[in-house]
């Protein structure tokens, strides 16, 4: 998951639910999934792209929905599908920032996914409300089947046999199921910040008040009596409780520079900013759940030590050491357990559950080291 700080306002549904601020965030002609193709923008020409080179933005319709895209790289390299945290979270107004040097050597897949950024404006009311969020459920299945639909299709129309998965924290979640479900897609998984078992809030709240006692961190302290000690019933308890997460976690690790999340000019506009925001919104609260709102928690499904142990596939996992959200104690158990044709484990020190060069360095190491043919 790309690194949020959570924060409540009193409008509209923002009253039940809560607005996330990503503060550390990070084809071809004819392509289309399940349907026709929507509109295509290639801006190859305009920006003087070599001949090798693709680079698209535009709009598929995938099982059902317009689902925002972007493919930029070089055509003769694999392909690596990145799948954003949040889950709401998404990369593309970003990716040119942190990743632009991947596409000498990859093609580099950008997809908002279903219920975030371009993505759920696309399909998004005029208004989040309590009735779209009881009639539109997001589930870890359906985003998997997306995720799948897609990759077929990146296979197909980019003439690969198969491509290179990455997730980071909630993309972690669905980048397993996906791996695990139709391995014969993908050269290999690498999960960054990876969920274990992310339905019990109980180890993050002794993990901070500990943190906080230990500081004499007065009003950590009295944030953390206040909402008390979990289970929550509501999407926006959770997001306090990880709000001191995160402080805690950046003051103890070295953060990314700042030129990375400052958006892609086409993206810095209100409509998108909307978008992201009402769409982190939405995302999150379909990951935690709320009693009051009527939405069940996705994250309730996700056992990946039960469940999740089998892979058909290399597996690498990178794990910030300063990491409280998804812990280095879950994810090292998580991966000692797990059976692969080959694994690696990196544990990155002074890095939290967020992006920073140390990450984006183990990235590109772990990508060039992946046997593709």
């Amino acid at each position: 998951m790309l690194i949020m700080f959570v924060f409540y306002t009193t409008m509209s549904i923002r009253t039940y639910c809560l607005s996330i601020i990503v503060i550390c965030i990070q084809s071809v002609f004819g392509f289309s999934v399940n349907a026709q193709q929507s509109a295509t923008h290639s801006i190859a020409a305009a920006e003087n792209i070599p001949q090798d080179h693709i680079c698209e933005e535009k709009f598929l319709l995938i099982n059902g929905i317009e689902q925002w895209l972007t493919i930029k790289g070089n055509l003769s390299k694999p392909v690596i599908l990145f799948l954003h945290g949040g889950p709401g979270s998404v990369m593309s107004p970003y990716a040119d920032h942190i990743y632009k040097q991947l596409e000498n050597d990859f093609i580099v897949v950008q997809w908002d996914q279903r219920g975030a950024g371009r993505t759920f404006g696309k399909n998004a009311p005029g208004e989040l409300t309590k009735e779209f969020l009881q009639a539109n459920v997001l589930t870890i299945d359906q985003m998997a089947a997306d995720g799948i639909a897609l990759t077929e299709q990146l296979c197909k129309q980019l003439k690969k046999k198969k491509v290179i998965l990455f997730g980071t924290s909630w993309g972690s979640a669905l980048g397993v199921t996906i791996a695990t479900k139709r391995p014969d897609l993908f050269y290999a998984y690498v999960g960054h910040s990876q969920i274990v078992n992310p339905d019990s809030d109980d180890l993050l709240y002794n993990k901070v008040q500990q943190l906080a006692q230990k500081n004499n961190d007065t009003a950590s302290l009295n944030k953390l009596n206040a909402i008390g000690k979990p289970p929550y019933e509501r999407a926006r308890t959770v997001g306090k409780l990880w709000k001191i997460v995160k402080k805690y976690e950046r003051e103890n690790s070295i953060p990314a520079p700042q030129s990375w999340f400052i958006e892609d000019s086409v993206y810095a506009n209100r409509k998108d900013e909307k978008d992201r925001e009402d769409g982190d919104d939405y995302s999150f609260v379909n990951f935690v759940g709320d009693k009051q709102l009527g939405v069940s928690s996705m994250r309730a499904s996700i056992n990946f030590l039960k469940n999740n142990t089998s892979f058909q596939l290399p597996v690498y996992l990178i794990q910030g050491e300063e990491d409280i959200l998804t812990p280095k104690e879950s994810t090292r158990a998580y991966f000692d357990k797990l059976k692969a044709p080959k694994k690696e484990y990196f544990l990155l020190p002074k890095t939290a559950h967020g992006f920073n060069q140390s990450v984006v360095d183990t990235q590109y190491k772990i990508f060039k080291s992946i046997l593709v043919f």
